[in-house]
């Protein structure tokens, strides 16, 4: 397999060649040859990110080519960057309305993983009335009406919950953990010393099969990670003896943390489980039994009480309510495990629910579902059982920003829980999925403190239900010690403008928190001017971004002042310059270890914005500059500058840019914007990262 994906890498640069000599016009022929590549990458091994960049490829060759930017929009969908397809499904659309019945739902779908809710709903509507329209049409490109309405519903909900987040702090556990590719279904022990995951990364990082599978990935390892001095430690292979050549998954551990339940492939996917007979040995894996695996059908995500006599886990076997539903099996007096059972219509729905968690109380469970009201895709919901009437309660969604328009599943809590892991989908993450670490009611440093983003409805008298506000007891809404007292809003008005003539323009912008990662959406947006309504206890450090295809992408992190009895308004503008050859910009956000050329996880919400720019100016061709301050020798700080200009290069061309549009190149000490003298206001703004726009 690998072989065969050389030979389309040389292949495909040979192209590349003849498509570079005919850039400046559309080239329809080549356009078809990389639709043929692609078309051939799906059908015999189903690797989407290799057929993407030919789709794309013949979408740049050809502009004009309504299949081209078809498929590159719907294959995008497929993908963990759902948000992208919605520029080529417009051009197409744009070039064709008639080509596919569903555009106009696809081109809906983008907006919702987009974030920008309205203009889903908006493309979700204009189809509703294609539908209705066309009743009798019953070709393979029709989305059922039932369909669009639960994209609509989904929409209004994912307003609702972001118009009122809840107060977490979600930060990356970091490069000792998460890598580049896969990272995910993250289970701790009981007193969160030892992690362990299942990843997709390299031979180079630990895999120990160094083949790929049918999508070009490699095949799933188990990884554990060691906490020492309150971090976590560099992850390890757990071994040979539970990893195989083939697919390896973890799934949870026992409530002692010796036993490890783990995913075969075999019988279609069955649970096994290994016990810890030392501090890194581990037993031969043994299949559970007849109870709980099923014959032809897939069994995962399991979770043991903490008395040891319940595993809950998920099935797609007969006689559910959709497709995987979850299941319980309880310990008999034999100390087996007796028949399995459905937990039942309250928490099974017509849809799917996976990742189940049971708390240490016995009583709380953590799921995952796409069939309760949602923002889309998996989102997390917690129940809770009451022995008294043998029944669960409603299941209640986490809310945002845990939840997102993907998926968002494999929650696990810590024994006090306050504290759980996950992996999910996020701007700023290093890799396609990676594993988050979510603190209940904000930061250790402002958990006492800051106060989730309420909108104006506090004060203008509407009833506030703080039911949903709440996960186990603790309320996440606020601290214990909070008043609701928060006295006016501060508002934010943001202009965004064209560098060039000062014009104001309309733009992507984000408002995002530093600290918790919680995006306060837009209250209005008009003539590039966007309005922001803050209500936050203290201080706030708030990342402020903005993005317009054909502009650089521009950012800044502000302070918020913390709301007070008067009202206060904030001023900002952000100018976006056009890539013209000899532009510049200075990446601020992109950080490295200490004397190394290694990314921090700051960097890769700054980075990923790199590769979105790329993506939409696919003509711009850029030098990478590394520059450092005067501490140390020439000669070091020079190879220093280089190394790192090479890692936002690779990392560029691992999310699929052409290497030909990048240089990479390490000025040292040479070429300092300000004086040396100042650490603050010298050597710190001389050590960055920049990219020039060249011919």
């Amino acid at each position: 397999m690998i072989y065969k994906f050389r030979f389309f890498a040389v292949f495909l640069l040979s192209v590349l060649f003849a498509y570079q000599a005919n850039a400046q016009e559309p080239n329809p022929e080549l356009a078809n040859d990389f639709i043929e590549m692609a078309d051939e990458v799906m059908a015999d091994t189903k690797a989407l990110t290799q057929a993407l960049e030919y789709y794309k490829l013949a979408a740049d060759a050809d502009p004009n080519s309504v299949r081209a930017n078809y498929l590159a929009g719907d294959t995008y969908l497929q993908t963990t960057e759902k948000a992208k397809a919605t520029q080529f499904l417009l051009r197409a659309y744009q070039l064709d309305s008639d080509y596919k019945f569903n555009m106009l739902y696809k081109i809906g779908q983008g907006y919702q993983y987009g974030y920008e809710f309205d203009k889903a709903i908006e493309y979700y509507n204009t189809y509703k009335q294609k539908l209705e329209s066309n009743t009798g049409y019953t070709g393979a490109d029709k989305t059922p009406m039932s369909e669009v309405e639960r994209r609509i519903e989904e929409c209004n909900t994912a307003k609702r919950l972001m118009q009122n987040p809840v107060n977490y702090s979600i930060t990356n556990v970091g490069t000792a953990i998460n890598s580049e590719s896969w990272d995910f279904a993250p289970v701790v022990n009981a007193d969160e010393t030892i992690m362990i995951f299942t990843s997709r990364r390299g031979p180079d990082q630990g895999n120990l099969n160094e083949n790929v599978f049918d999508d070009n990935f490699y095949y799933e390892d188990i990884f554990i990670s060691k906490k020492s001095g309150g971090e976590w430690q560099p992850a390890e292979n757990i071994g040979p003896v539970v990893n195989t050549k083939y697919h390896d998954s973890n799934f949870g551990f026992s409530p002692d943390g010796e036993t490890l339940y783990i995913y075969s492939d075999e019988g279609n996917g069955d649970i096994y489980f290994t016990n810890n007979l030392s501090e890194d040995t581990w037993s031969e894996p043994i299949a559970l039994s007849d109870n709980i695996n099923s014959s032809g059908y897939s069994e995962k995500s399991v979770s043991q009480s903490a008395d040891g006599s319940t595993l809950f886990f998920s099935s797609n076997r007969p006689g559910g309510y959709g497709g995987f539903d979850i299941y319980y099996s309880t310990k008999n007096r034999k100390d087996e495990w007796g028949p399995s059972k459905n937990l039942g219509q309250v928490i099974n729905t017509e849809g799917d629910e996976d990742g189940s968690f049971i708390q240490y109380d016995g009583k709380t469970l953590y799921f995952s579902s796409n069939g309760h009201s949602g923002m889309g895709g998996y989102d997390i919901f917690k129940a809770e059982y009451d022995s008294a009437s043998n029944e669960w309660s409603n299941p209640e969604n986490l809310g945002y920003p845990l939840n997102s328009p993907d998926d968002d599943i494999y929650l696990v809590m810590t024994k006090d829980g306050k504290t759980g892991y996950y992996s999910t989908v996020r701007e700023e993450g290093m890799g396609f999925t990676d594993i988050y670490r979510v603190k209940i009611g904000g930061s250790e440093e402002d958990s006492d403190k800051r106060m989730a983003n309420k909108k104006a409805n506090v004060d203008e008298g509407e009833d506030n239900d703080d039911s949903e506000n709440k996960v186990d007891g603790v309320d996440v809404a606020e601290s214990e010690d909070d008043e609701m007292d928060t006295g006016a809003p501060v508002k934010l008005m943001v202009r965004v403008v064209d560098a060039s003539n000062n014009q104001q323009i309309d733009a992507k912008v984000q408002l995002k928190g530093q600290i918790d990662n919680i995006t306060v959406p837009a209250e209005s947006k008009e003539n590039g001017i966007f309005t922001f309504v803050i209500l936050r206890e203290d201080a706030t450090d708030f990342m402020l971004s903005a993005e317009k295809s054909g502009y650089i992408f521009a950012n800044k992190k502000i302070n918020i002042p913390a709301s007070t009895g008067e009202e206060q308004t904030i001023r900002q503008t952000l100018s976006l310059s056009k890539p013209e050859v000899g532009t510049s910009k200075t990446l601020r956000n992109i950080f490295f270890e200490f004397g190394k050329a290694t990314f921090t996880s700051e960097s890769y919400e700054e980075l990923n914005k790199m590769v979105s720019f790329l993506e939409a100016n696919p003509q711009v061709n850029v030098e990478i500059a590394g520059h450092t301050d005067n501490i140390g020798s020439a000669a070091v700080n020079k190879r220093l500058s280089q190394l790192r200009a090479n890692k936002v290069v690779d990392y560029l061309t691992k999310k699929g840019i052409d290497r030909r549009r990048l240089n990479a190149v390490g000025y040292g000490e040479e070429r300092p914007i300000v004086s040396n003298d100042d650490e603050v206001m010298g050597r710190e703004i001389n050590r960055r990262v920049e990219f020039i726009v060249k011919e």
